[in-house]
């Protein structure tokens, strides 16, 4: 079996006496890594830090003491800063010289802020948890460890109320789509969204669709909670249930209003609900699975900045449009169907960009000109663009034109700052 840690990790990590360690001996059925995302600098990462070595130092005198390795992944500013912040630590470390790595593994998980503490399987390279740091918070003694996360049907519970308080039971959703809306009364963009999914919801059940709203309040009071619950016409979890924390932390859900849609064997169709609502008003597309290709419009913006984009710029013509999509469906249907089952996002996502304001917006970042047809990949995360500089753009061209790119064999232009 290819160890996809291994590959993930590189072919060096260190121990504390700078010995070399081969990533490929880390993996044992049963065992987790922890990749330690954190720095010398960062005053919350000195004080997770001591807490975090506790708890190993404690798991490696108990019988559970081959279950867990640590990989620090540096974001210190210089190797001095670096060797004196490792030498506090009992595990290892990607070696600070290997900042590509550690550019990688940031952009693979999203690091947005530090410390960040995430558990892979030492095995397969998935994802057990990505918010490890609460689980050493909220269980210092490890009684759950590795927190693996429980299932939807699990944590969803049984018993849900209307807002008229009434009790509505799990059954009673049996076969129905369930759209797990999390917000709140004192978010002003709650209070934008609500009206619209309400609108939505309305249609939906007029066109008799089998679909389901659970409100999973963030609210401060329960007079707040009853409020705001009072104008929405579906379900919700109860009011400090502890179903609302759990819910939350399954879908890792960092900012609210945000709609989760899961089909009725309890899978996630998609996180980005709240987009879908803005892309298709009228859930003609419900419940929104994810398209392989899709139009670049203001609501992409954000996954540029999180995500590398293959963007095909061409006129905004309908029929330009359908001809752009089939060139580029028959690669992005290839690499989303080689990550469906994997629990990791493809490494790479598709666009069309026609006439929207953000396609210009884009050209004027990347200081683009008109030219049309345009094939480029857009790497905001890792700062650089690839323009394909060939005559024609065909489906094989696309595909090697993203080989290359995955094969880490293009050459990139800086983005301008």
């Amino acid at each position: 079996m290819e160890n996809h840690l291994s590959t993930m990790l590189g072919s060096k990590l260190i121990n504390k006496e700078n010995e070399a360690v081969d990533p490929s001996t880390l993996a044992a059925d049963g065992k987790v890594v922890g990749l330690y995302f954190s720095a010398h600098w960062c005053p919350p990462c000195k004080g997770f830090t001591p807490k975090l070595a506790e708890f190993y130092n404690n798991l490696k005198k108990s019988d559970k003491a081959d279950k867990l390795e640590i990989v620090f992944v540096s974001s210190d500013r210089d190797s001095a800063s670096f060797e004196e912040y490792f030498a506090e630590m009992p595990w290892l470390a990607v070696p600070y010289d290997d900042r590509q790595r550690k550019d990688k593994l940031s952009k693979k998980f999203k690091i947005r802020g530090i410390p960040t503490f995430i558990i892979l399987d030492s095995v397969t390279g998935k994802t057990i948890t990505e918010d490890g740091r609460s689980c050493i918070t909220e269980d210092p003694e490890g009684k759950e460890f590795p927190w693996h996360p429980k299932p939807f049907n699990e944590v969803i519970g049984t018993k849900f109320v209307n807002n008229k308080k009434e009790e509505v039971s799990l059954e009673s959703l049996k076969g129905k789509f369930l759209c797990i809306y999390f917000s709140a009364h004192w978010c002003p963009p709650c209070k934008a969204f609500t009206p619209v999914l309400v609108e939505i919801y309305n249609k939906l059940k007029g066109e008799n669709k089998q679909v389901e709203v659970i409100f999973n309040s963030s609210d401060r009071s329960e007079e707040s909670f009853d409020q705001y619950f009072s104008t929405m016409p579906w379900l919700a979890v109860p009011y400090g249930d502890p179903r609302i924390k759990q819910l939350s932390k399954l879908f890792q859900v960092s900012g609210i209003p945000s709609l989760v849609v899961i089909n009725e064997h309890g899978e996630v169709i998609t996180k980005e609900g709240r987009t879908a609502v803005a892309i298709d008003p009228d859930g003609k597309e419900f419940p929104w699975y994810p398209k392989p290709v899709n139009n670049l419009t203001g609501h992409a913006a954000g996954v540029l900045n999180d995500e590398s984009c293959l963007i095909l710029f061409t006129e905004g013509e309908e029929a330009d449009m359908t001809a752009a999509t089939e060139i580029i469906q028959p690669v992005a249907e290839e690499i989303c169907n080689k990550y469906k089952d994997t629990g990791e996002d493809p490494p790479l996502l598709f666009f069309i960009g026609g006439d929207d304001e953000i396609v210009d917006s884009i050209r004027d970042f990347c200081a683009l000109d008109d030219k049309v047809p345009l094939l480029t990949i857009l790497d905001i995360p890792e700062q650089f663009l690839y323009i394909y500089d060939g005559e024609d753009i065909t489906p094989e061209t696309v595909k090697q034109f993203v080989d290359d790119y995955l094969a880490g064999s293009l050459k990139g232009t800086p983005l301008r700052g």
